[in-house]
C-alpha cells in the first residue's frame, strides 16, 4: 500500500513512518488551523460556535484516567520512579505488544502528524511527533505544544512520539491493562501510546509527566505545575494551586504579561513556558468574568464537551450535562498580553494559593525556605461542604507539589531541587496566599475579599511587603505581614477575625494534625530541614 502526503509543503517524514511500521492511507502533515477545523466539519465530527471557534465532544472520556496510566519499568526507570497509587508499573512485553497492535490498526486509515516542541527555553526543549486519528486532536496538538519554525521543521529529528489512537481499545484479560483505555509512557523508547480515549488533555499531560522526569534528572532543571507572569521591569511571578484556589484569576493580569498558565520549568536564570497554548476550564465563562479567555475562543480555537443553547451556535457555558470539565485549547498569542517566546528570568515572587475552608491560614505570609518546601510537598487547599455528594464539612485535600498525579519520582525530590533553587536566590520571596475563608471555617465565616487578595499580591509584587513588621502565625509559624496597602490590619491576623478566639485555636490544631498526618508518607524521604518546618500539634 503507498501513503499518499497531504501537508503545506514542508518536508514529511514517510520513510520514517514505515520504519516504525505505520503503513497509513493517507498521511496529513503538520496542516494549519484553518484546514484542520475544516477537515473536522467536513467528517462530522464537530461543529462551530456562534464565535466561529470548533466545537467537539471527546466521546466517554472527558478527562484524564489516572488509574489506566503506567510507565513501563525497564533498567530506566525502575530504581528512579516513585512506584505506587500514582506512577503504575507495567511490562516491556505488554507496551510492544500494544504498540504493535496500534500500528497494525492503523493501517489503511487516514492519520494526522505534527512535528512540535515542548518547552520555550531551547536549551532544554524536547522535540514531540504527534499521531493522531482525528484532525481535531491535531489541531489541539497545534494549539497547546509549540510550532517549529520552517528552518526548524527541515532540520526536525524525531524524539519523543506520542501515538493518540482513540479507537483502539486494549482487551485487559490478553493485553495486561487494567481497562480498554490505556496511557502508557515508555521511557526508554520515548514514546507514549494513548488508546480508548479521545480526551485530548491525556496528550498534554503525557508530556508534562515526561518532563517531570527529564528536567530534573539531565538539567537540574525544576519542573512547575504553576502559571507565570512577568512585569514590566522583568520581575516574574509563579503561582501555584490546586483547583478553586484562583491561580487562573490571580495570575491573568493586565498590567502584566502571560508567560503561561499551567506548565513550567526553572532553570538557572530562566522560567520557561512547556506549552505554546493554553488548555483553559470554561463552565460558567463570560466575558465579563475573564475577558482573556472569552476573547481567546474565536476561529483556530478548540471547545471541548460544551452544549450550545437549544436551537442555536451559542454556548451555554453554565450547562455541565457532559462534563463539568468543560475546555477550551487555543495559542498562547490569543491572549492580548502573552510574552512570546513563552520565557523570563528568574522568579522574583512565588505565590503558594490555598483555599482554606478552615478560615486558619492568614491571607498572606512569607515563608522561610523549609517552609517553603514543606508546603510545597503537602499542595495544601480543601474541598467545600455542598461541592460534591456526601461532603457535609469541609474536607482537606493534600496534592504534593500541587500536582502528585504528574510526579514521576519522589515529591521530595522536587521540594529539595526548589530548596536549591531558593538557596542560591535568596532574593526569591515565596508566599503563602489563602484566597479561602477568614472570620471562621465555611459557614460561619466568609470568603476572603478578592479586591484584598489582589491589594497583597500585588503589594508583594511591588515590594511593599519588604520592610514591614512580621509577626509568626501562632500554630504554623509562617509569618504575617502587620501592614499591608490596600488591607485593613485586622484581616492580616485571621485570629482576629474570629469571634471565639478560642474556638480559632482549637481549629488551627486541628488543622495542623491533618498537615502533620499527610506529611507522614514523606518523613522517610525528607530532610531535617523540611521537617522542621511541620505546624506545631499543641499550643
Amino acid at each position: 500500500m503507498i501513503m499518499e502526503r497531504l501537508d503545506a509543503g514542508s518536508k514529511s517524514d514517510l520513510i520514517d513512518l514505515t520504519e516504525m511500521g505505520i503503513i497509513a492511507r493517507k498521511v496529513y502533515f503538520n496542516l494549519d488551523n484553518q484546514t484542520l477545523t475544516q477537515q473536522t466539519l467536513d467528517l462530522g465530527q464537530g461543529k462551530l460556535n456562534d464565535l466561529g471557534a470548533l466545537c467537539v465532544t471527546t466521546g466517554k472520556f472527558t478527562g484524564r484516567s489516572p488509574k489506566d496510566k503506567f510507565i513501563v519499568k525497564d533498567s530506566i526507570t525502575a530504581h528512579t520512579i516513585d512506584w505506587g497509587d500514582v506512577n503504575l508499573p507495567i511490562s516491556e512485553k505488554v507496551f510492544h505488544n500494544l504498540y504493535t497492535k496500534m500500528k497494525a490498526f492503523l493501517q489503511g486509515k487516514d492519520i494526522w502528524v505534527r512535528h512540535c516542541f515542548a518547552g520555550a527555553d531551547k536549551n532544554y526543549r524536547i522535540n514531540v511527533t504527534v499521531i493522531n486519528t482525528t484532525p481535531w486532536a491535531n489541531l489541539f496538538c497545534n494549539n497547546l505544544f509549540i510550532s517549529p519554525s520552517e528552518e526548524e521543521l527541515s532540520s526536525f529529528e524525531k524524539e519523543w512520539i506520542i501515538l493518540q489512537v482513540p479507537e483502539f481499545l486494549a482487551d485487559p484479560a490478553v493485553d495486561g491493562t487494567r481497562s480498554g483505555n490505556f496511557t502508557i509512557l515508555n521511557f526508554t523508547e520515548k514514546v507514549i501510546l494513548i488508546g480508548g480515549s479521545a480526551y485530548t488533555g491525556e496528550m498534554k499531560k503525557g508530556i508534562f509527566s515526561v518532563l517531570n522526569f527529564i528536567l530534573p534528572h539531565q538539567y537540574n532543571i525544576l519542573p512547575m505545575h504553576c502559571s507565570a507572569n512577568e512585569g514590566k521591569d522583568g520581575d516574574v511571578s509563579l503561582f501555584f494551586g490546586l483547583s478553586g484556589t484562583g491561580k487562573t484569576t490571580l495570575s491573568a493580569d493586565a498590567n502584566r504579561c502571560l508567560i503561561g498558565d499551567d506548565e513550567h520549568g526553572w532553570a538557572e536564570g530562566s522560567v520557561f513556558n512547556f506549552e505554546g497554548g493554553c488548555y483553559a476550564k470554561v463552565v460558567d465563562l463570560s466575558a465579563e468574568k475573564e475577558p482573556e479567555i472569552y476573547g481567546a475562543i474565536r476561529p483556530g480555537a478548540l471547545l471541548e464537551n460544551v452544549v450550545f443553547f437549544e436551537n442555536s451556535n451559542v454556548v451555554d457555558f453554565s450547562n455541565t450535562s457532559i462534563t463539568e470539565n468543560t475546555r477550551v485549547a487555543y495559542p498562547i498569542d490569543y491572549i492580548p498580553n502573552a510574552k512570546v517566546p513563552s520565557l523570563g528570568g528568574n522568579p522574583k515572587n512565588i505565590f503558594f494559593l490555598t483555599c482554606d475552608a478552615f478560615g486558619i491560614l492568614p491571607p498572606i505570609a512569607k515563608l522561610t525556605k523549609a517552609q517553603a518546601m514543606y508546603h510545597f510537598i503537602s499542595g495544601y487547599t480543601a474541598k467545600v461542604a455542598g461541592t460534591e455528594v456526601g461532603v457535609t464539612e469541609p474536607q482537606t485535600t493534600f496534592s504534593a507539589c500541587f500536582g502528585r498525579v504528574f510526579l514521576p519520582l519522589h515529591p521530595t525530590q522536587y521540594a529539595e531541587l526548589l530548596g536549591e533553587k531558593l538557596e542560591k536566590h535568596p532574593d526569591v520571596n515565596v508566599w503563602l496566599v489563602n484566597t479561602g475563608w477568614t472570620g471562621g471555617k465555611y459557614g460561619v465565616g466568609k470568603r476572603m475579599n478578592l479586591k484584598y487578595t489582589r491589594a497583597m499580591i500585588n503589594a508583594a509584587m511591588r515590594g511593599d511587603l519588604d520592610n514591614v513588621e512580621y509577626v509568626a502565625h501562632e500554630v504554623f509559624g509562617v509569618l504575617k505581614p502587620q501592614s499591608c496597602p490596600g488591607v485593613p490590619a485586622e484581616v492580616l491576623n485571621p485570629r482576629n477575625t474570629w469571634d471565639d478566639k478560642e474556638e480559632y485555636d482549637k481549629q488551627a490544631i486541628e488543622l495542623a494534625k491533618l498537615f502533620v498526618n499527610n506529611f507522614k508518607q514523606y518523613e522517610q524521604h525528607a530532610n531535617e530541614e523540611i521537617l522542621s518546618a511541620a505546624p506545631k500539634t499543641t499550643l
